[in-house]
């Protein structure tokens, strides 16, 4: 079975499932409509010919003569009689069978019309529920007609889009109000120990306080900054035109630079134009997070491998051995293997959950598979732009 008939088949299984069904009831009410009128022809045929003698005096034209035939009198063949009475009945079976046959041909074809047009609503359900995204929760089916079980489903569909609607307005004011009310009063706390670092006045031990301030200060930052990103990257893409994913692995190693950390790491690339369709901000983001994660948990003079080509990014890392287990583990938010990446003080456990929530809002694919030599490989696989 091709592609193109298996679609086909899937469309319209449900319809062809109840033209079946009409067609297996029609057959079987035919048969049981057949045997019951061959019965009460035969049973009306025995009575009818039954009373008094038939006077007969010879075989019927073209018929075989009754062996043997008597040459004197008049003689009361019964044989004969129920030869035509057989004859009759066969004629009427051939005859009905055949018309039974007409019939449900023509029944079978008026079972997938009526199957059709009953299921037509159920298809304006279905389409509108695959049209439908966090962009378009406005739209309703509305469905006209009597208030019938299709109408009911139609009409519940309706009340659950208008709560869904309800529920992503009132995360988006929360991620609005949030990413305002959170980021405040840490700028706040930011600038006062900034000022007091550089107060002449203050002490060693106020300067020393102040900077372990600052630092656990920065990382609250770059925890929320983390978890409103997190949010937004679940949420559904506003921007979507065709992106070159080299273009932006290319941005984004010149704000790294492996070579200045406390662990510095070889890089290799291998970048390919790659054209993608999505968000160039949120992919840049997504970018940052895997080649981040792959120089921040690994060892000194470790080794990572930067791979772009055909609408996928692949990323490479040695580091400490991940137990295959855990690594899918690894893509929910603020998990961490046991070990170095537990004490790392930089990390909280969001990057690879911001990656997998930019990806599936691309409607790509994330993966991750442990190295037997240490460390991870995480492939991300986007859907391809038009050219």
């Amino acid at each position: 079975m091709t592609a193109r008939a298996l679609r086909w088949w899937n469309a319209r299984r449900l319809r062809l499932r109840l033209t079946l069904l009409f067609g297996g009831m029609f057959l079987v009410a035919g048969s049981i409509l057949l045997w019951l009128t061959y019965w009460i022809t035969a049973r009306a045929l025995a009575q009818k010919f039954a009373v008094g003698p038939v006077r007969v005096t010879g075989p019927p034209p073209g018929a075989a003569a009754p062996a043997p035939y008597p040459a004197e009198g008049d003689v009361v063949f019964r044989a004969e009689i129920e030869y035509r009475v057989d004859g009759v009945l066969s004629e009427m079976v051939r005859w009905s069978m055949l018309v039974m046959i007409l019939v449900g041909i023509i029944a079978l074809l008026l079972g997938y019309v009526v199957a059709d047009r009953a299921l037509r609503p159920l298809d304006r359900v279905t389409e509108t529920a695959q049209r439908l995204s966090e962009s378009t929760l406005h739209e309703r089916i509305g469905l006209r007609g009597p208030p019938d079980e299709v109408r009911r489903l139609a009409d519940t569909f309706d009340a659950m889009l208008d709560r869904l609607r309800r529920v992503f307005d009132a995360q988006r004011r929360f991620i609005a109000n949030a990413s305002h009310e959170l980021r405040t009063p840490l700028a706040v706390n930011r600038t006062v120990l900034e000022v007091s670092l550089e107060e002449p006045a203050a002490s060693e031990d106020l300067k020393a306080l102040a900077r372990a301030l600052l630092g656990t200060n920065a990382r609250y930052e770059r925890l929320i900054e983390g978890l409103l990103l997190l949010a937004q990257s679940e949420q559904e893409l506003t921007v979507r035109r065709a992106v070159d994913l080299e273009q932006v692995v290319r941005t984004v190693l010149e704000q790294i630079d492996p070579r200045s950390r406390k662990r510095p790491v070889t890089l290799h690339q291998d970048l390919r134009p790659a054209l993608v369709e999505g968000d160039p901000l949120f992919l840049e983001r997504c970018v940052v997070n895997l080649v981040e994660n792959a120089i921040k948990y690994n060892v000194h003079g470790g080794h990572v491998w930067l791979t772009v080509a055909d609408g996928s990014i692949v990323v490479e890392n040695t580091g400490p051995l991940v137990p295959a287990y855990e690594v899918e583990d690894l893509f929910e938010p603020f998990s961490r293997l046991q070990g170095d990446r537990v004490r790392s003080s930089q990390g909280s456990g969001l990057g690879l959950s911001i990656v997998r929530a930019i990806v599936s809002a691309h409607g790509g694919t994330v993966t991750a598979r442990a190295r037997s030599e240490g460390g991870l490989r995480v492939e991300v696989r986007l859907p391809r732009a038009a050219a």
